[in-house]
């Protein structure tokens, strides 16, 4: 049974564009499920660590969803651990489907007569 889940990678930032979309090709080939979808990946690309992470300052963010089979996650996270180009990531079980934008309307005068 599949379940689906989203991975965050945080990569170095010196590391080439062509570099991180192998790395994550290979990464991906690990939980491919025969008849399963590709990963939807999500490039935030670089930006600033909030907190020097192995004494980088910027990282490479990428967000990927996809389903698996949780008994290879353990394999996974093993190669994500043991690849020295990724600074962090996190992988969290998405069983619920994201919560909708919700248009905000900014409160004006004409709120208020309302109340009366």
């Amino acid at each position: 049974m599949t379940r689906p889940y989203e991975v965050v990678y945080i990569f170095d930032s010196a590391l080439e564009d062509e570099t991180i979309t192998e790395k994550l090709t290979t990464f991906h080939a690990l939980i491919q499920v025969s008849g399963a979808e590709p990963p939807q990946l999500d490039v935030w690309g670089r930006r600033t660590l909030a907190y020097p992470i192995k004494k980088q300052q910027t990282g490479y963010y990428v967000v990927a969803t996809f389903e698996t089979d949780p008994a290879l996650l353990p394999e996974f996270e093993r190669a994500l651990r043991l690849d020295e180009g990724v600074l962090r990531f996190l992988v969290v079980l998405n069983d619920t489907p994201p919560t909708p934008p919700v248009e905000i309307v900014a409160r004006g005068d004409d709120m208020d007569e309302e109340d009366d």
